[in-house]
């Protein structure tokens, strides 16, 4: 997946996160804001230690 694409990915993952926290949806936010915090940091150490 190129970078571009994975950095929107991310985006538009904490983004949704970022509504449905505004929306009152906060297990779901919480599960969209996890899953954007661990994607960029996976992505991160891959690109660092490989």
């Amino acid at each position: 997946m190129n970078t571009f694409y994975r950095d929107i990915l991310i985006g538009l993952i904490f983004v949704v996160g970022i509504v449905g926290f505004i929306s009152g949806e906060f297990v779901i936010s919480t599960v969209l804001f996890a899953s954007a915090a661990i994607l960029s940091n996976v992505y991160l150490n891959r690109e660092f230690y490989g």
